[in-house]
């Protein structure tokens, strides 16, 4: 439960974006169940903000996996970093801890591990009350979107771009991160009108990506 208290303000702060993905994801034309599955099981906004542009094509799957695969791709780090908390559980906790790691609890959890805290329910606990409030919001959101008409008015159309303009701004504090992100962003542009729906993203993920590699090498 430690980590439920930990996190219970800041998870307040989820419900905002799950509405905004549950508003998104009805005019993509997904249903309320749907939308909650799809919350419940991948628990990451990003990626499932940018799943939604291939909903037009549910078939291409493989395209959405490499979305998921680029955006997520951090967790691989961020699942090392904790390894000295993580390693010694039996594989199914293991999982289940990490099932539910997302930024904010990674962040809390690093720094108890750092203070010398062992208890790994800091990770899960925070985890699920993140994880319980975006799907709540992702709830509202989809009862908006279905019976509350068009929300253009009311700015949740905007909330993608928004959202990813946060996620964004916050992590382009360096040079070494604003070169790869800028060249990344014109792949995508640049690509927008000749390669298949999504795939402008997952083009720029990879060649944006490709250039971080080279200046830290």
């Amino acid at each position: 439960m430690s980590g439920v208290k930990r996190l219970a303000p800041l998870s307040l702060f989820v419900i905002p974006f799950g509405i905004g993905f549950g508003v998104a994801a009805i005019e993509q034309g997904l249903t309320g169940p749907q939308a909650l599955v799809m919350s419940a099981a991948v628990f990451s906004g990003a990626a499932q903000f940018a799943s939604l542009d291939f909903w037009p094509h549910p078939s291409n799957l493989f395209s959405i996996a490499l979305v998921i695969f680029a955006i997520n791709g951090r967790h691989v780090i961020t699942g090392a970093a904790l390894s000295p908390w993580l390693n010694h559980l039996p594989l199914f906790k293991r999982c289940l801890a990490l099932g539910l790691l997302s930024d904010p609890n990674f962040t809390d959890s690093q720094r108890a591990l750092q203070s010398g805290e062992r208890d790994v329910g800091i990770l899960l606990g925070g985890g699920l009350i993140l994880w319980l409030n975006w799907i709540l919001g992702t709830g509202i959101g989809t009862y908006a979107g279905t019976y509350a008409g068009s929300l253009q008015s009311f700015g949740f159309d905007v909330v993608m771009v928004c959202f990813f303009a946060t996620v964004m701004t916050q992590r382009l504090r360096q040079w070494s991160s604003i070169l790869p992100a800028g060249i990344a962003a014109c792949v995508s542009v640049l690509t927008l009108g000749w390669l298949p729906a999504g795939w402008n993203i997952i083009a720029a993920a990879l060649v944006g990506g490709a250039v971080g590699f080279v200046r830290g090498l």
